[in-house]
C-alpha cells in the first residue's frame, strides 16, 4: 500500500510502493497535475515542486505535459525516426511497404542519424555515388524514396527546399530487354505444359493478367458467357505472407473480354480442375485451396519455355506479350492501359470509358490473329 499523501504548503508528495516518490499539485487551471517522473528521494520531488510554483509565481506557467511535448517538437528531428513515422502514415499495398521498409533499413540506413535539416544537395550526391551501380533499379528506388521522404518534410517545415537534385536518379534503365513471345513460341510454351497450367499460362499472354490476379481468379470471376474476366483482387507475398487485396492499382480493378479462342480451353479447365463452388481458385495449390506459389508453377514453366527455346522468358513477360498482340490489332494506347489496368489513379479516370465496346472488338481480333496463322 502507498502511503497516504502529505498535506504541505504547495503540492503533495507520496511514497509509492516502489519506494520512489510521486509528486503532485494543484495548478492555476484547478486541475491536478503529476509529475511525468516518480523521484529517487524526497528531496527531489520537493524541487519539483518548488520549481512549478516559481512557474506561476512568474506567470510562465503551462502544464508539465505541454512542456515536455513542446521541447519534443523543438528538438532536432534525425531522418531514421522521420521515416519510420512517414512510412507507417502512408496508405501502401503490402508488397510496396515492405519494399520500403527494406529500402530504408539496408540503402537508406547511413542517414538513419542525421538531423533533417542538416541534409544538404552534396551529402547527396556522395550517398547517392556510393550505391551500387550494377543494380540501377535499386538504386533509382532508393533514390526516389529518399527524395519522396524529404519532400514531405518540406511541406512539414523541416527543410526549406528538397536536397534531392540529381537528375535521372530517380529512373532507372531497362537490364531486361523484353521480347514478346511469337505465337508459334507460345503455343509450344503451353503444349510443354502440365493440362492444369495451361489455361493460367493462356490468360496471362492473351488477355495480359498478372500473376498475383492470376492465382486468385475464382470461378465467380470467369464469365464464359458473356466472354469476361472479372479482375477485382490480387495476392501478392509480403514478409513471408500471402496477402489478399486489391489489384496492383485502382486502374487494375477491370473487366477484360477473353479472345473467343480461349473459350473451349477455359470450358474444359473448369470441368477438369476446378471445384463447383463459386469461390474456388481456378489454378490453385496442390491442396485445392490455398493460392499457387510462384515458385509452384516456375518449376513447370522454365521446363516448357526451355521447349520452346525462349530461355530467357520470364513469366510476367507473358504480359508484355498480350499487349503486344492486342496493340497489333489496331488497339490505342487508352486501349492498351484499360485492358492491362496499367496506369495511375489519374489515367484511370482519364481513360476509363475509353474502351467500352472497343474491348470485346478488340478481343475478338486476337482470336483471329491464331485463325489466320500459318502455323495452325
Amino acid at each position: 500500500m502507498a502511503k497516504k499523501r502529505t498535506r504541505r504548503g504547495f503540492g503533495y508528495i507520496r511514497r509509492l510502493p516502489s519506494k520512489r516518490y510521486q509528486a503532485s499539485y494543484i495548478g492555476p487551471d484547478l486541475a491536478r497535475h503529476t509529475a511525468t517522473n516518480t523521484f529517487e528521494s524526497k528531496l527531489d520531488a520537493e524541487s519539483w515542486l518548488a520549481a512549478e510554483r516559481l512557474l506561476i509565481t512568474l506567470g510562465s506557467w503551462t502544464p508539465a505535459e505541454f512542456r515536455k511535448a513542446k521541447a519534443r517538437a523543438n528538438r532536432p528531428v534525425v531522418f531514421g525516426e522521420y521515416a519510420e513515422i512517414w512510412l507507417k502514415d502512408r496508405d501502401l499495398k503490402p508488397r510496396t511497404r515492405t519494399h520500403y521498409k527494406s529500402l530504408l533499413e539496408k540503402q537508406l540506413n547511413p542517414w538513419n542519424l542525421v538531423t533533417v535539416k542538416d541534409i544538404r544537395p552534396e551529402m547527396v550526391r556522395e550517398w547517392h555515388s556510393s550505391l551500387d551501380s550494377t543494380r540501377p533499379t535499386l538504386r533509382a528506388h532508393s533514390y526516389g524514396l529518399l527524395r519522396a521522404i524529404l519532400a514531405t518534410a518540406v511541406d512539414d517545415g523541416l527543410l526549406p527546399v528538397n536536397p534531392c537534385h540529381i537528375r535521372g536518379a530517380g529512373n532507372s534503365k531497362k537490364v531486361h530487354l523484353t521480347k514478346p513471345a511469337t505465337l508459334q513460341e507460345l503455343d509450344l510454351l503451353v503444349d510443354a505444359l502440365p493440362d492444369q497450367y495451361r489455361s493460367m499460362v493462356l490468360l496471362a499472354a492473351w488477355c495480359a493478367l498478372r500473376f498475383g490476379e492470376l492465382v486468385e481468379l475464382r470461378r465467380k470471376d470467369l464469365d464464359l458467357e458473356e466472354g469476361v474476366i472479372h479482375v477485382r483482387r490480387g495476392a501478392v507475398r509480403a514478409g513471408g505472407e500471402i496477402i489478399i487485396g486489391t489489384p496492383k492499382s485502382e486502374a487494375g480493378i477491370r473487366d477484360v473480354s477473353i479472345p473467343p479462342h480461349l473459350y473451349p480451353q477455359l470450358e474444359t479447365h473448369l470441368k477438369r480442375f476446378v471445384g463447383a463452388s463459386k469461390e474456388s481458385l481456378l489454378f490453385p495449390a496442390s491442396d485445392g485451396k490455398s493460392n499457387l506459389a510462384p515458385s509452384t508453377l516456375y518449376t513447370h514453366f522454365y521446363k516448357a519455355r526451355d521447349s520452346a527455346g525462349r530461355p530467357d522468358l520470364r513469366f510476367h513477360d507473358l504480359r508484355h506479350t498480350g499487349a503486344v498482340l492486342a496493340a497489333g490489332t489496331g488497339a490505342t494506347l487508352a486501349d492498351l492501359r484499360t485492358r492491362l489496368g496499367h496506369s495511375t489513379v489519374a489515367a484511370a479516370l482519364r481513360y476509363q470509358h475509353a474502351v467500352e465496346g472497343k474491348d470485346r472488338f478488340i478481343a475478338n481480333e486476337l482470336s483471329k490473329l491464331v485463325l489466320e496463322s500459318p502455323n495452325k
